[in-house]
Formats: C-alpha cells, structure tokens, sequence
C-alpha cells in the first residue's frame, strides 16, 4: 500500500470518521483536528499537505454549498455552491493551524477571486473554512498578515465551516494515482510559475 494510502486507512481508523452519503465527519477522538480550504484544484491542494509531519489524511472534496452530497459533475456545472476544497485532518500536537495556514497562502494565487490559475468559475474561487472561534482568528491574522505584505487587495473569503462532503474515489490522492496526467494538468494549468511569481522562493510550502 503507498504511503498515502496507507495514511487514509489508518486515519479512518484512528478518527472513526464517519461516511455517510459522502458527507464526511470527523469525530473529535484521539486529539486530531481538521482544517478546510479551497484553493481551486483539489489534486493540487493534497500534495503540500502530504508533505507535512502531523498531517494524517488529505481528503478531496466540496464545502461551502447547499446541496446535499454532490456528485463532482454537479459542482463543476454549478448552481451547488460548493467550492472544490482539501480537507486536512492532523495531529495538533505536531503541527499548528498557523503552519497549515502558511502552507495554503503559498499555495494559492491570493488576488484572484474569479477561479485559481487556469480553472476558472465559483468553484474554484479561493476561501478557508474556519472550524471554531480559534480558527477563524487565526485564519483573520494570517489574511491581515499577506494583506500588509502585498499591500493590496486579498481575494480570499474566509467563511465559516458547515459540512464537508468527500469526493468520488478517482480524485483520492490523483496526484499518486495518476503521476504523469498530474504532473501535465499542472504544468498545463501554469500553476507553479503563478506561484513563484507571487511568493518566490517560498511558492508552494
């Protein structure tokens, strides 16, 4: 089983996470937590995540809408609400919020509210999904900190969370799965080159 792999099972085990009719729910067991963001293509949001030590399971899926357990297709057509985000379950006693929110600004083309480099339309608009009062804080001084940075407009919502459903299981981990498409739908998507001419040296983690 590959390491991503391997992570989903135990992390299904550790949480007792709960799939029903694709919504996901993490239980509050073991001490891990959870944190959502949308940062248009969620193949593209797993991988720098993967990366991190205390980071348990990255889950592709949809949050921010109104219909209930949306296929991929319906989200992508619109009229769902949904914006396609990364869910990141992880250990708190080894890595912060405040890292995790680091890792997403880097990740991200902040001034663009219309989509994320090539993927255009609302659900691929860029937002965080904050889990409670501390990470809505938390998430409110990390966007005034990159707005004193750039010292212009921040096109990033920060909403609160309400539901999370998983997507299909093609999507799980498309980056592992699927390395070669992966690879060309970025490089495609000029993703990365976006990234480093925003952030530079610090694009990407």
């Amino acid at each position: 089983m590959s390491r991503p792999g391997l992570r989903s099972a135990l992390a299904l085990m550790a949480l007792g996470l709960t799939l029903a009719s694709g919504l996901a729910v993490a239980q509050s067991e073991d001490g891990l937590e959870r944190a959502t963001f949308a940062g248009g293509c969620f193949w593209c949001m797993e991988p720098p995540y993967d990366k991190v030590d205390g980071v348990v399971e990255t889950i592709s899926g949809f949050s921010g809408g109104h219909v209930v357990d949306p296929s991929y297709e319906q989200v992508v057509r619109g009229g769902t609400g949904h914006l396609e985000v990364v869910q990141v379950v992880y250990d708190p006693g080894k890595v912060g919020y405040e890292k995790l929110l680091d890792i997403y600004w880097r990740n991200v083309d902040p001034f663009d509210g219309g989509g994320q480099f090539c993927d255009r339309g609302e659900s691929y608009r860029p937002a965080i999904f904050v889990n409670g009062e501390e990470q809505g804080r938390l998430a409110r001084q990390s966007l005034r900190d990159v707005q004193a940075r750039f010292g212009q407009p921040i096109e990033v919502t920060i909403e609160p969370f309400e539901a999370f459903y998983a997507a299909e299981d093609y999507h799980q981990d498309y980056y592992d799965k699927n390395p070669i498409r992966y690879k060309y739908y970025r490089w495609r998507c000029g993703r990365d080159d976006r990234l480093e001419e925003v952030w530079g040296e610090r694009a990407g983690g």
